[in-house]
C-alpha cells in the first residue's frame, strides 16, 4: 500500500449511480409507481374540477328554471319633472335610452355579467288601457285591455310572419300624434283575433283617442328568453281581472309593440308611461364558486352602491328590483347542504391516497434495504441518500403527475385550473417524498442487520401509546361533534369517518397478537407441519403491519360510508315517491268516476300484481267541525294487503271491516274508521257523523290511528269500508297498483279517454333529482366508493409485494427440505389468512359501526330530494353490498396472491429463489 501524506484524504466513495441505470434495474417498480401517481393525480385534479362543473351547472339550472321576470334586474324611471312637453318627449326617444342603457350595463359588477342580447329596454305604459273596439274578444263582456311598449331592438328578436315591422314616417312622433303603427306576436294575434291592417283605438289624455294600426305579426326568435319573458304580456296575452270585481269578471290583457321611436306618443295616453331597462344575467357566465360575490353584485345593483351611481348618472327617481337574490339564496341553501357531504368524500378518499402513497414508498424502501444499508456503510450521508432517492422518484413521478393532470383537464373542461394544479402537485410531492423520508428514517444509523421484531413479542413503545391515545381522543371529539352539530360544523368533522377507521386499525393492531399467541400455544402439540409453521411465521412477522391495516380499514370504512350515502339517497327518494303515489302506480280522477271497464283492463295488463280500488273524496265534513277532510272508501282486505306491502300504516283488515254487511252504516251502527293522529285528536274517536258531497252522511267510529296511508296524502284522512257507504257514494275514483315492472305507456293507453291521471312511483322518483348538484354529488360518491375499494385492494397488493421475496425464499428453503407443492400452497395461504381475515372482518365491523355512529349527524335531504318537505329527512342506511364486496375482494385477493405465488414458485423450482449459503 503506498504511503499517504497527512494532507491526502481518502477518496470519497462513489454513491451516485446513473438514473438510467437505476430505472432499468427497477423498471417494474418504476412503471407501477408511475401508474399509481398518474391515477391518483388524475383523481385529485378531477375532484375540484368536477365540483366546479356541478356547481356551475346547478347555479345555471336554478337561474334557468326561475322565470326571467324573476331573474332580471328591472330598473325603471317614472316621468321626470321638466319644464316643457318637448323635454319630456326628448327623454323618451331612442338616443337618451341608448345612452342610459350603456351606463346601466357598465355599472353591473362582475361576476354579474349582463347579457346585452336579452336585456330589453324602452318605454311602456304601466297602466293597461281599455280598447274601445267591439271586435276584440270579450270573454265576460268586458273589453280587452292593452299595454303599449316601444321596446328597442325589436327587429333583431323577431321574424316576420305577416306584414312588416312598425315604423315612424314623416315628422317625429310626439304626445299629440293621433296614429301610430304597431306589431303583435302570433299568440296575441290568434287570441285577440288581430290581423294585419286592424286598427285598435285606445283612450287619449286630454286629446282624441289614439289609433294603433297593426302592420305586422311577428314570431319571437327566443320566446323563453328574458327579452320577451321579462314582460310576458308583450308575448302572450292572459286572462286578467280587476281586484274590485268578482272572479268571473275577466278580460283579456295583451301587448302592442310600437316602433322604437314612438315612445313619446305614450305621453298622450292615461297609461302612465315610464322608461325601463331590464338587465338579464348571462347564464353562461355564471360560476358556482362565485355565488357569494354574485349575491353581493345583485344587492349592489338593486339597493346598494350600484343603484346610487345609476341615480347620479341616469335619473334621481330610478328604482331597481329583482328576485334574483332569492333564487341565489335558495341555491345557496341547497349547496350548503351538499358541500359538507362532498367534503366528507374528499377527505376520506384523499387520506387513503396519502396512505397508499406512503405505503408505496415504504415498499420501495424495504425492497432496497440492503442496497441502501450498503451505501450508508460505504460512507453515503443521509442528505446525499435523500437527494439521490428524490431524484430517482421525481424522474418517474413528475411526468406521471403531469399526465394525470392533463387527463383531468381534458376530461373535465370548463372549470378552474388552479385547484386542480394544486391537487396534482400535492400528489406528486407526496409521491416524491415518501421514499426518501422512509429511507432516511430507516437508515439514520449505519447497520447491516436489523434486530427481530416479532409481532407477538414486541411491546408498543410509550410514544406509540401516547400517539394512539391522542388519535382516539381526536376521533371521539370529531364523532361527537358530527352527531351533535351536523356534517357542516368544522373541518375536523369531515375526517370523522376516516378517524373511525384509524382508531379501529390501531385497536386491531393492538389486539392482533393476542389470538396469535393463543393459537401458537394450541398448535404446539399438533402432529402436522403446515399449521404450526404458518402460525410461527405469522408470529415472527415484524410490527410494520399497522400501516397496511390502517390503509385497509380506512379504505373499507370509506367505501362503506360512501355506499351508505348512496343507499340513503336511494331509499329517501323511494320513500318520498311512495308517499306521493301511495303504491307502485296510481290511476285517479278528480272529477267524475272511473269506468268499471278500466279496472278490468288494468288488472289484465302485464306487470300488475295486485290492484286496490278506492273511492276518495276530499270534501267530507265532520258534523261537529268546519274543516273539510279527505275520506276514502276501500275494500278492507285488499287495502290491508296494500298497506302491508308498502309499509304505509299496515293494519288488520278485520278491524276495519263493518260488523254487519247487510246494512249500511248509520247512526245506530257506526262504521269502523282508520284515521290520522290529527283527525283523531281533533274530532275524537267518535262515533260522529260525516257529511258527504252527495248530501248523504255516514257515522264513523275511529278504531285505528296511523301516520300514513296509501290512498290519501297529507296528515288528515279517514278510511272506511266502502261496503258501508250508500250506493251513490260507493264509487271508484282511484286505482292503486302494485307490481315490479309496470309500464307507464300501457297504463296511460288503458286510461286514455277517461280523463284519469296516471302516476308511477318510478317516474316520481326521478323528479327528485332537480339540480346537477344532486346528481353530481351522487356521482362523486360513486367514484369515492370505487376509489376506496380500489385503494383497499392496492394497499393489500403493496403489502403482498413487500413480503413476496421473503415468502418465495421461505418456500424455496422448505422445498429443499422435502415440503411438497400442495403443502407449500397451504402454508402460504394459512400465513396470509390471519391478517386478511382480520382486515376484512374489521373493515365490515368498522364500516357498520361508523355508519351507525355518524348517521345522526349526516342529513342527506339536500342530495336526495328536490323538495325538503317531501320527507321528514334522509339518513344514512347500511348498504350490505358496499360493506361485503370490498371486504370479500380483499380476503380473496390476500389468499389468492400467495396461492398463485406458491404455484409459480413450484413451477420455477427452488434454485432461483436461493442465494449462496441459503441452503
Amino acid at each position: 500500500m503506498p504511503p499517504r501524506d497527512e494532507k491526502t484524504q481518502a477518496p470519497r466513495p462513489r454513491v451516485r449511480a446513473g438514473l438510467r441505470t437505476r430505472l432499468r434495474a427497477f423498471a417494474g417498480t418504476s412503471v407501477a409507481l408511475a401508474l399509481l401517481v398518474a391515477v391518483t393525480a388524475a383523481l385529485a385534479a378531477a375532484y375540484p374540477r368536477a365540483v366546479d362543473r356541478y356547481g356551475d351547472a346547478g347555479l345555471r339550472r336554478a337561474v334557468e328554471q326561475a322565470l326571467p321576470d324573476q331573474t332580471t334586474v328591472q330598473t325603471q324611471v317614472p316621468l321626470p319633472w321638466m319644464d316643457s312637453v318637448e323635454e319630456l318627449e326628448a327623454a323618451l326617444r331612442a338616443g337618451p335610452l341608448d345612452k342610459a342603457r350603456a351606463e346601466i350595463l357598465a355599472v353591473a359588477e362582475a361576476p354579474l355579467v349582463p347579457d346585452p342580447a336579452q336585456s330589453s329596454y324602452g318605454v311602456r305604459t304601466t297602466v293597461p288601457m281599455e280598447a274601445s273596439d267591439s271586435w276584440l274578444p270579450r270573454p265576460a263582456g268586458r273589453p280587452a285591455q292593452l299595454v303599449l311598449a316601444a321596446q328597442q331592438e325589436l327587429s333583431s328578436h323577431v321574424r316576420l310572419s305577416e306584414g312588416r315591422l312598425p315604423r315612424t314616417t314623416g315628422a317625429p312622433v310626439t304626445a299629440a300624434t293621433e296614429r301610430v303603427e304597431a306589431a303583435v306576436t302570433v299568440d296575441t294575434a290568434r287570441t285577440l283575433d288581430i290581423r294585419v291592417g286592424s286598427v285598435i283605438h285606445l283612450p287619449g289624455s286630454a286629446r282624441a283617442p289614439l289609433a294603433v294600426r297593426i302592420t305586422g305579426i311577428v314570431v319571437p326568435r327566443t320566446p323563453e328568453g328574458a327579452y320577451w319573458s321579462a314582460l310576458p304580456v308583450l308575448r302572450t296575452p292572459a286572462l286578467s281581472r280587476r281586484p274590485d270585481l268578482p272572479p268571473a269578471e275577466v278580460h283579456w290583457l295583451g301587448g302592442l309593440l310600437l316602433a322604437p321611436d314612438a315612445g313619446p306618443v305614450l305621453l298622450g295616453t292615461p297609461g302612465r308611461p315610464q322608461r325601463y331597462w331590464n338587465v338579464a344575467p348571462d347564464v353562461a357566465a355564471l360560476r358556482g364558486h362565485d355565488l357569494d360575490r354574485l349575491a353581493s353584485a345583485v344587492a349592489s345593483l338593486e339597493s346598494g352602491p350600484g343603484v346610487q351611481r345609476l341615480r347620479a348618472v341616469v335619473d334621481d327617481g330610478l328604482e331597481a328590483q329583482t328576485n334574483l337574490d332569492e333564487v341565489l339564496a335558495d341555491h345557496a341553501r341547497l349547496r350548503s347542504g351538499i358541500d359538507p357531504l362532498l367534503l366528507l368524500a374528499a377527505v376520506g378518499t384523499g387520506s387513503l391516497a396519502v396512505i397508499v402513497l406512503a405505503m408505496a414508498g415504504g415498499v420501495a424502501a424495504d425492497r432496497r434495504r440492503a442496497e441502501l444499508a450498503l451505501l450508508r456503510a460505504r460512507g453515503a450521508s443521509l442528505p446525499d441518500l435523500a437527494v439521490r432517492l428524490l431524484a430517482e422518484t421525481a424522474v418517474v413521478a413528475v411526468p406521471a403527475g403531469a399526465l394525470g393532470l392533463t387527463a383531468a383537464l381534458l376530461l373535465l373542461p370548463g372549470a378552474r385550473t388552479a385547484p386542480a394544479l394544486a391537487a396534482a402537485l400535492t400528489v406528486v410531492l407526496l409521491a416524491c417524498m415518501a421514499l426518501p423520508l422512509r429511507a432516511v428514517a430507516a437508515h439514520r444509523t449505519v447497520r447491516m442487520h436489523d434486530g427481530r421484531e416479532d409481532l407477538t413479542a414486541t411491546r408498543p413503545s410509550r410514544r406509540r401509546t401516547v400517539a394512539e391515545l391522542t388519535v382516539l381522543v381526536i376521533a371521539v371529539g370529531a364523532v361527537a361533534a358530527l352527531r351533535r352539530q351536523g356534517s357542516g360544523s368544522t373541518a375536523l368533522v369531515a375526517a370523522a369517518p376516516l378517524l373511525t377507521g384509524v382508531v379501529a386499525a390501531l385497536l386491531l393492531a393492538r389486539l392482533h397478537p393476542l389470538p396469535l399467541r393463543a393459537l401458537s400455544r394450541a398448535t404446539t402439540r399438533m402432529r402436522g407441519l403446515v399449521v404450526p409453521l404458518s402460525l410461527a411465521h405469522v408470529a415472527r412477522a415484524p410490527g410494520f403491519a399497522v400501516l397496511p391495516l390502517l390503509a385497509l380499514l380506512s379504505a373499507l370504512t370509506t367505501a362503506a360510508f360512501g355506499g351508505s350515502v348512496l343507499a340513503g339517497v336511494t331509499a329517501a327518494r323511494d320513500q318520498a315517491a311512495l308517499l306521493e303515489v301511495g303504491a307502485d302506480a296510481r290511476i285517479e280522477t278528480t272529477t267524475g268516476v272511473l269506468p268499471r271497464a278500466l279496472a278490468d283492463r288494468v288488472r289484465r295488463l302485464p306487470g300488475v300484481r295486485d290492484m286496490t280500488e278506492a273511492d276518495v273524496t276530499h270534501d267530507a265534513k265532520p258534523q261537529q267541525g268546519s274543516q273539510l277532510l279527505p275520506l276514502a272508501g276501500v275494500d278492507p282486505d285488499a287495502y290491508a294487503r296494500l298497506s302491508r306491502r308498502t309499509d304505509l300504516g299496515p293494519f288488520d283488515a278485520a278491524s276495519l271491516r263493518r260488523a254487519d254487511t247487510s246494512t249500511t252504516g248509520g247512526a245506530d251502527r257506526p262504521l269502523p274508521a282508520l284515521a290520522s293522529p290529527r283527525v283523531a285528536e281533533e274530532y275524537g274517536t267518535g262515533p260522529y257523523a260525516v257529511l258527504l258531497p252527495d248530501g248523504t252522511s255516514v257515522t264513523v267510529r275511529i278504531v285505528l290511528v296511523r301516520d300514513r296511508t296509501p290512498a290519501v296524502f297529507g296528515d288528515d284522512f279517514l278510511i272506511v269500508d266502502r261496503a258501508g257507504l250508500t250506493r251513490g257514494a260507493a264509487r271508484t275514483t282511484t286505482l292503486l297498483l302494485t307490481g315490479d315492472a309496470l309500464n307507464g305507456r300501457e297504463l296511460r293507453a288503458a286510461a286514455d279517454g277517461t280523463a284519469a291521471n296516471v302516476r308511477l312511483r318510478t317516474e316520481e322518483r326521478t323528479r327528485h333529482v332537480d339540480s346537477p348538484l344532486q346528481s353530481g354529488a351522487e356521482r362523486l360518491y360513486g367514484v369515492a366508493v370505487a376509489a376506496g375499494a380500489g385503494y383497499a385492494i392496492l394497499a393489500l397488493v403493496l403489502t403482498v409485494l413487500r413480503t413476496a421475496p421473503a415468502r418465495g425464499a421461505l418456500l424455496a428453503r422448505l422445498r429443499t427440505m422435502g415440503m411438497t407443492r400442495s403443502q407449500g400452497r397451504r402454508l402460504l395461504i394459512l400465513t396470509a389468512l390471519p391478517q386478511a381475515f382480520l382486515a376484512a372482518a374489521g373493515g365490515v365491523l368498522t364500516g357498520w359501526v361508523a355508519i351507525h355512529l355518524l348517521s345522526p349527524g349526516v342529513d342527506l335531504t339536500a342530495v336526495a330530494l328536490a323538495s325538503p318537505t317531501a320527507l321528514e329527512g334522509a339518513v344514512l342506511r347500511t348498504d350490505p353490498l358496499s360493506l361485503a364486496v370490498p371486504a370479500l375482494a380483499v380476503l380473496f385477493l390476500a389468499v389468492g396472491v400467495p396461492a398463485g405465488q406458491a404455484w409459480w414458485t413450484g413451477r420455477r423450482g427452488s434454485v432461483p429463489e436461493l442465494r449462496l449459503g441459503d441452503t
